[in-house]
């Protein structure tokens, strides 16, 4: 890609848009396009649609979406599903429509079903049933990316979609209505150990496995692909290994000083067991992680101290 391509960054103020963003701008790219949410709606197609005719962005990175944690997926599942489907129709449709020389549908592990042998292959996909807490916001990804090979084998529109495992690091979500496990543990054992709390307490068991990539590596699997992919099937985009939540705690717990007890409450919902992504796929075709879980958990804490990298919190 060309330093100065028109490069659309739709949800460049998000985790992994902006980590997306930072990552051009370090290489070099002048011309991206960001608008936020109250710049232009994505659900509204006819403004997507201007927009697109107004810019005619060369290059787009779909980034945007509506996205939360167990509680506010398994409460809002006709939201979750309807509004992630508008986003990206609207957006995959106005790329096609206007001749975006490369398209980058960004997904999530949670379009694999609950029940899929591990790690998880990216031929698993649609051998089983969704993991039931968030099945809406997974139909949609499965949606989503289903629309970009079609059109692709179709018309010969030239897509790249990634599915990334679980995400965390520089401008998460640390809501504490809406996060995800690992900015919500960042947030509870900070605070924790600020207020010097005897005891911390955690929902469900602890048992369930889990991978973590830090999201500057999404970023550089973005950039690595958009310029060197050129199929439209989808690849997995994962850290290689997993831990249980009981051990993502004790570590965090650790980085951001609190020596309290860990207790567990098993009356609340664990979620799928196990999510390991394979991404020998990945890997083969030339990318890696680089950033490790230790140093990105250490890297997340000391961001969130100093008050930086944070949204909602």
């Amino acid at each position: 890609m060309p330093r100065d391509a028109k490069i659309f960054i739709a949800g460049h103020r998000g985790m992994v848009g902006s980590a997306i963003t930072r990552k051009f701008e370090r290489e070099g790219y002048t011309r991206l396009l960001k608008r936020t949410h109250r710049e232009l709606d994505l659900r509204n197609q006819q403004a997507v649609k201007e927009f697109f005719d107004l810019e005619r962005p060369e290059y787009v990175v779909l980034a945007s979406a509506r996205v939360g944690g167990i509680m506010a997926n398994k409460t809002h599942p006709a939201e979750f599903l309807v509004e992630n489907l508008e986003i990206q129709n609207n957006v995959i449709m106005q790329a096609f429509r206007t001749g975006v020389k490369k398209f980058c549908f960004l997904g999530s592990s949670c379009i694999y079903p609950c029940k899929a042998p591990q790690p998880i292959k990216e031929e698993y996909l649609l051998t089983g049933p969704l993991e039931p807490t968030n099945e809406g916001y997974a139909l949609a990804k499965i949606a989503g990316y289903k629309l970009c090979l079609y059109l692709s084998k179709e018309y010969g529109f030239p897509t790249v979609s990634l599915m990334p495992c679980n995400l965390y690091g520089t401008n998460d979500n640390y809501d504490p209505e809406n996060s995800h496990v690992f900015p919500a543990f960042i947030r509870r054992f900070t605070e924790a150990a600020a207020k010097q709390l005897p005891e911390v307490t955690l929902w469900g068991t602890g048992a369930p496995l889990r991978e973590f990539l830090h999201v500057d590596d999404v970023a550089d699997a973005v950039y690595y692909f958009l310029q060197n992919r050129n199929e439209p099937e989808v690849i997995n985009i994962g850290y290689g290994s997993d831990l249980s939540i009981r051990e993502l705690a004790e570590k965090i717990a650790a980085a951001a000083g609190f020596t309290g007890r860990l207790r567990w409450d098993s009356s609340r919902p664990d979620g799928m067991y196990r999510k390991l992504m394979d991404s020998t796929r990945a890997r083969s075709l030339g990318w890696s992680p680089k950033i490790s879980l230790d140093e990105g958990i250490a890297r997340t804490v000391r961001e969130y101290l100093a008050g930086d990298g944070r949204r909602n919190g």
